[in-house]
């Protein structure tokens, strides 16, 4: 019998098919912790044992890898990996797996559903209306405005047909997609600094890079075209929260919608009471189908390496 160390409270949430893979296979699934990535020094306490780990948003660091004794495959239970030091792994020859396209519509969905909210301020009616008042909020329409989409993989090609769908112009960018292939979705490239001046929303789907600071640092976001709307459902270090926050408050900025932050739970930030925000808890790929193709995916690959054969899905 082997272990599988399971952190990510999310993992089979919907599906009992991921846990009868492992079960099945005698990969003997551990059961999340808690509902929050686990600290260092507690991942690092119950990997020993482990000869899998699947994780969400927890911090996989080289020390963490090197208190596993036994560990032979790492499984990111999504598809970004920037949190798992992945060279490390190979360094130790475990492979890291993950679940490519798996919550590419969920997280497009949750994305264009933002933007639909934060622009017609639906939550914020809402939340008035729930405490006795009966305001009547305005905000722009779609059609015609100019959305900026910031990486152009899976998430953001089907963002582009949401908005192409509204009647929205879109510009693109990313460094790793070519021209033709961005104007063959009917998107205009563009580099960062016209996408920001431009866009009426600018919407991110890439990771972060570790150590190297936030994408949309003070002096990007102050280039935003004044009135913008700031959308990132993707990873929290791409933005200058206190910077975002402070341009929320000076009314340079029209609005921010967030579903990714630096530190989460989000605990005491400035977007808390900044005006114009829309916050929510890093569920985009919370859908129903996105869970369940997501837990079979990686539990299918830990199976494998824990057999001795390759994984169908490794990480670069």
């Amino acid at each position: 019998m082997t272990t599988t160390l399971i952190t990510t409270p999310t993992f089979s949430r919907h599906s009992p098919e991921p846990w009868r893979i492992l079960e099945q296979a005698g990969a003997g699934p551990v059961r999340p912790y808690d509902n929050t990535a686990l600290p260092g020094s507690e991942l690092r306490e119950r990997i020993g044992a482990a000869d899998a780990l699947v994780v969400g948003m927890d911090a996989v660091t080289a020390d963490v890898i090197d208190s596993a004794g036994r560990l032979k495959v790492i499984a990111k239970h999504g598809v970004g990996v920037d949190t798992i030091d992945v060279a490390a792994a190979r360094a130790r020859g475990i492979p890291v797996v993950c679940a490519p396209g798996s919550n590419s519509r969920a997280v497009a969905e949750f994305t264009f559903g933002l933007i639909l909210d934060a622009n017609r301020r639906i939550t914020a009616s809402h939340q008035r209306v729930a405490h006795g008042e009966w305001p009547k909020l305005f905000g722009p329409e779609l059609a015609g405005k100019t959305l900026a989409v910031v990486g152009f993989g899976r998430i953001g090609r089907l963002l582009t047909n949401y908005a192409l769908a509204f009647g929205m112009t879109v510009l693109a960018h990313d460094p790793y997609v070519d021209d033709a292939g961005i104007r063959a979705l009917d998107a205009t490239p563009a580099s960062l600094d016209d996408c920001l001046a431009r866009a009426d929303i600018v919407s991110l789907h890439l990771p972060a890079t570790s150590g190297a600071g936030p994408l949309l640092d003070r002096r990007r976001l102050a280039a935003m075209k004044p009135g913008a709307l700031l959308v990132n459902a993707a990873r929290g270090g791409l933005v200058d929260e206190e910077a975002l926050a402070a341009l929320l408050v000076e009314g340079h900025l029209g609005g921010a919608a967030l579903d990714a932050f630096t530190h989460e739970p989000l605990g005491d930030s400035p977007l808390r009471t900044a005006p114009n925000v829309l916050l929510t808890s890093h569920m985009a790929a919370c859908s129903h189908e996105a869970n369940r193709t997501m837990g079979a995916m990686i539990a299918e690959d830990v199976v494998r390496v824990l057999a001795g054969r390759q994984p169908l899905r490794p990480a670069h």
